[in-house]
């Protein structure tokens, strides 16, 4: 519907477009189209190409790029270290979706960004595939630790994020085998004028000491896991790093 009207390149999948904007609205679609056209016009072009496509993608998810944003470098070798981290761990983890563009350009907050494409709209996640997902978001800071024998600020989102998928997978999910098939945290009273007054768990320390330490064990267990992945692959990641570091930008 939003493609209609604009000449498209023989390159141009919509449905691969329609896999990596699950949960777009009609008015997300129509700005997609309208940031590429803007694409394809600056260089001078009719037809708009994939790229243009991905492009807009990447400027609506995760902001446009900040080209003006001067890094020295130090900072960009250890974006590029941590970025082809991610990418190489995802690469060989089966479960997870194709990498489809990496770059150490800033957007928006991040200072590099790899992203993936879904192979197919999925609602439904196994453990394996919540586990192998903490595992690549890991792979930055564990190639930063193993390749550069220091670790940054910069896997502070990542390392936000797999924590919150490990503590749904055992609070949430059932998905522990020594907590069982049980949920936790759920009766937290009702909320009012926006502030919840029963701030009491609805389980006895013992069990939050075991949900600390499952989260712990689950989060360890990935970073090991991607530790082995980084370095059986060592000689690929430094190539990726290095081609990172003289294009900026790999699709």
């Amino acid at each position: 519907v939003h493609a209609k009207g604009k000449k498209l390149d023989s390159d141009v999948s919509l449905r691969s477009v329609a896999l990596a904007t699950t949960g777009f609205t009609g008015a997300d679609l129509s700005n997609l189209l309208n940031e590429a056209a803007i694409m394809a016009a600056r260089d001078n072009r009719p037809v708009l190409n994939m790229k243009d496509l991905n492009d807009a993608m990447m400027k609506i998810t995760a902001g446009p790029e900040k080209r003006s944003r001067v890094m020295n470098r130090k900072d960009l070798r250890e974006t590029a270290i941590h970025e082809a981290g991610h990418a190489v761990a995802m690469y060989h983890l089966p479960t997870q979706d194709k990498v489809l563009s990496i770059t150490i350009v800033p957007r928006g907050q991040a200072l590099g960004l790899t992203w993936s494409m879904p192979k197919e709209d999925s609602t439904h996640l196994t453990r394996n595939e919540m586990y192998e997902r903490i595992v690549g978001l890991l792979g930055g800071r564990v190639a930063e630790a193993l390749f550069l024998q220091d670790i940054s600020t910069g896997a502070s989102n990542d390392i936000e994020r797999a924590t919150k998928i490990a503590k749904k997978m055992i609070t949430r999910l059932g998905m522990s085998d020594v907590l069982g098939p049980r949920s936790f945290g759920t009766n937290q009273g009702e909320v009012f004028l926006g502030r919840d007054f029963s701030q009491n768990p609805d389980y006895s320390d013992a069990t939050a000491a075991k949900i600390d330490a499952e989260i712990k064990k689950l989060s360890d267990e990935a970073a090991k896991r991607a530790e082995a992945v980084l370095k059986m692959n060592k000689a690929v990641l430094d190539k990726l790093a290095e081609e990172l570091l003289a294009r900026e930008t790999l699709e």
